[in-house]
Formats: C-alpha cells, sequence, structure tokens
C-alpha cells in the first residue's frame, strides 16, 4: 500500500531532543514543502504561510488549536534536518505516487544553495548543490539528490542518482555540463 505524503514525513529521522517538541516534525516539513511551493522564500515567508493557513490546517488535519512555528523555529528545523534522510523519504514517495512511464520528459539540473557557502574569501569555495530530476508531465521533482560540491561533482551525482532510478525508454533532457564525450553510456 502507498504511503500519502503525511506518512512519508513521519518517516523521517526527527534530530530534536524530546523535550520542548511543541511541533511534530512532519508536521513542520510538510508547513515547509506547501510554503515552498507557494512561492516562501525564508523563514519569515513561513511563518507568514503558516499564519495564513492556520485555520485551513487546524481543520484539515485534525490538529489542537495551538499557534503555528516562528521563523526561528522553521530556521532550526531546516539548519538541523538530515537532508539524505528527507529526500530518501521524498523519493520513495515520489517514486510511489508518480511512476515515470515510457516517453516521459525529465528534466535533469543542479542547482548551488546560496546560503551555504563556506570559505568564501578563497579563490575554490565549498557549497551545497542539489540535482533534481524533474517529471514534466506530473510537474514535479520526482528525485533530489545533495551534495558538496568540494567532495564530489554534479555528473558524478546525475550519474549515480539516474543509476538508482533505473529508468527507460525515458527522455532526459540535461544543460550544457553533461554534454561531454564519453560521459553517459
Amino acid at each position: 500500500m502507498k504511503a500519502n505524503l503525511l506518512e512519508a514525513l513521519t518517516q523521517v529521522q526527527d534530530f530534536r531532543a524530546t523535550r520542548g517538541q511543541r511541533y511534530p516534525l512532519w508536521l513542520l516539513l510538510l508547513v515547509v514543502i506547501m510554503g515552498t511551493m507557494s512561492g516562501c522564500l525564508g523563514y519569515r515567508a513561513l511563518e507568514d504561510f503558516a499564519r495564513r493557513h492556520h485555520e485551513a490546517l487546524v481543520v484539515n488535519l485534525q490538529l489542537p488549536p495551538t499557534r503555528f512555528p516562528s521563523d526561528s523555529t522553521f530556521r532550526r528545523i531546516m539548519m538541523g534536518i538530515d537532508f539524505t534522510d528527507l529526500a530518501k523519504v521524498f523519493n520513495n514517495w515520489a517514486n510511489d505516487w508518480m511512476p515515470t512511464q515510457e516517453l516521459d520528459w525529465l528534466g535533469v539540473d543542479g542547482k548551488s544553495i546560496k546560503a551555504t557557502v563556506s570559505n568564501y574569501d578563497q579563490a575554490y569555495q565549498d557549497f551545497i548543490n542539489v540535482v533534481s530530476v524533474f517529471n514534466t508531465r506530473y510537474g514535479v521533482a520526482i528525485a533530489l539528490q545533495q551534495f558538496h560540491n568540494k567532495q564530489s561533482s554534479e555528473i558524478a551525482v546525475v550519474q549515480s542518482l539516474l543509476a538508482a532510478l533505473k529508468l527507460q525508454g525515458v527522455i532526459f533532457t540535461f544543460d550544457s555540463l553533461h554534454c561531454q564525450k564519453k560521459l553517459y553510456n
């Protein structure tokens, strides 16, 4: 039986100490996902989104009436969450609910995460990148994987991500980084 998104989010390992947990992790992650899909690009925007949709979330998710998290709560969650664990849960959920079919168009691209730059004063900086595989039929990313640019390259991550997906008969689009001789079989 397929898990819905709420059930899938409960599988993400909670890194927080039990004491002081005011909100379940799955709820915070759900608000982050919904807020991000609605164009929220920061912690304060997520707090505003949660405040605007508070009543609908309480009613539809059958939550006890309580105030919703602040921007600092969203910041702590996003700073502490194990992205690999979250991506694994998301990828499994997406593959269950949005199976890729023959001749689907999949866009593959990597993006740097702006606020993750370290050693910014050096010529070769380290930062986190996220590679996504986007299914145009569903209009959603069906797989994600992060990496540090000093530890790996986008080319290697894309190759491992596509190998893990085991897709056949689909059409991929890549940016020019992947237009090198003898790169893919």
